[in-house]
């Protein structure tokens, strides 16, 4: 990972369906956990709904006792078939390299499960500063505080919720299962396409103080 910047602007970015596609490898991963169980779980059904965490999803196809077990097996499967097949989300090199070119430090905050996400990472060759897993919506907010983290990027309205609890700029990018006025219904300040747009944003923000929250929308 990229060494510490010793100040300024830190830049917190989601995971799945913010920075990189996971739709194929969940996809690929419960379609296993399927044929190890012998359960059937929906996947084009559950990858429509990224985002909460995992134990939310595998409640609805297995009994509450055995939620911690399957999840746990999950988590096993995952690297075998999920990181291979999961490609970056279009400008998602560009913009971390747009934090970085700014003088500031791109973190990322998911609540996937760190090992996990930390695979995604090195295998697209995604350079942040630091990750934090297992957080989400307003838990989010605990790694956006303790990172001095003032603007948090996702997709999900549960990014906004925890941009918002630690204080930080909610931009949200419309690739993931929420739209774009579900997004700024939920009180993101910038809403944009994907990330292709982010770097342009960025450099906005950065011109106008730090306080172009209203500089770029769609």
């Amino acid at each position: 990972m990229a060494g510490m910047a010793a100040h300024t602007l830190t830049v917190g970015f989601d995971l799945d369906m913010t920075l990189i596609d996971s739709r194929p490898g969940i996809r690929a991963a419960y379609h296993e956990l399927s044929a190890r169980t012998g359960t059937f779980v929906d996947a084009d059904l559950a990858v429509s709904r990224l985002g909460p965490p995992l134990e939310e999803e595998i409640r609805r196809w297995f009994p509450a006792e055995r939620v911690a077990e399957i999840s746990d097996l999950y988590r096993s499967l995952y690297p075998e078939f999920a990181i291979a097949a999961t490609p970056a989300l279009p400008g998602a090199r560009e913009a971390i390299d747009a934090v970085h070119r700014a003088g500031g430090r791109a973190i990322v905050v998911t609540a996937k499960y760190e090992p996990n996400a930390k695979l995604h990472l090195a295998h697209l060759g995604l350079d942040v500063d630091a990750l934090v897993g297992s957080l989400w919506a307003a838990g989010k907010a605990e790694a956006l505080d303790k990172h001095q983290a003032r603007v948090y990027v996702g997709d999900h309205i549960g990014d906004v919720v925890g941009a918002h609890t630690a204080g930080a700029l909610s931009v949200a990018v419309a690739t993931g299962p929420c739209d774009a006025s579900e997004l700024r219904a939920a009180g993101a300040e910038v809403v944009l396409g994907d990330l292709t747009e982010f770097p342009s944003w960025l450099a906005r923000y950065v011109a106008e103080g730090a306080d172009g929250g209203e500089a770029a929308a769609i």
